[in-house]
């Protein structure tokens, strides 16, 4: 069975460097966040029923690479139940966005969040220096906290263990990789 370990945060909390780090020490594949790729290709002036496309997108992504991961690991059966596939964002992403941005959320992202789940959620908390990029969307601190306390409030009321990540890369590094070997 392949573990989950999602990472969540705000923007530029350092999500996707982390999961790089994590994949590459865990020797692992890590799925990225779909969001860039469809705004990337469809523009930032995105509307509610795109973030229905961004969820379902993320699944499907996120599904190849846990087909993949089976994939290689399917030689050795003890290794393959031991595997790690490290996740940029999911649906509790998506649930917060929609939420945040316009007040709603698409009723399959809720099933979606009720049906799965990771071993491990990483939350990032916004403590790192904002980094600019054409698709970020709130670099205030206002929003920023406002969304890493809604991140909380979702993790602080299911029961998948989680952690909080903090401090510059290398100490969210050793706080992640501690919390994913007691996995």
């Amino acid at each position: 069975m392949v573990k989950r370990v999602v990472i969540l945060g705000p923007e530029s909390t350092g999500k996707s460097t982390l999961c790089r780090m994590l994949a590459e020490h865990f020797k692992t594949l890590w799925c990225p966040e779909y969001a860039r790729e469809y705004l990337e290709l469809h523009g930032t002036a995105y509307q509610f029923e795109d973030l229905l496309k961004i969820a379902k997108g993320q699944q499907v992504l996120e599904s190849g690479f846990l087909e993949q991961l089976m994939k290689e690991k399917s030689g050795d059966k003890r290794e393959k139940s031991n595997s790690l596939l490290f996740v940029d964002t999911d649906q509790y992403v998506m649930k917060v966005w929609c939420e945040y941005v316009f007040g709603d959320c698409h009723t399959w992202i809720l099933r979606q969040i009720a049906s799965s789940s990771g071993a491990l959620y990483l939350l990032c908390k916004p403590d790192l220096p904002w980094v600019a990029d054409h698709l970020r969307e709130y670099p205030d601190e206002k929003p920023r906290q406002e969304l890493y306390h809604m991140y909380r409030d979702l993790l602080i009321h299911q029961t998948v263990p989680w952690l909080e990540i903090s401090g510059n890369y290398e100490e969210r590094f050793q706080m992640a990789s501690k919390a994913v070997e007691v996995l």
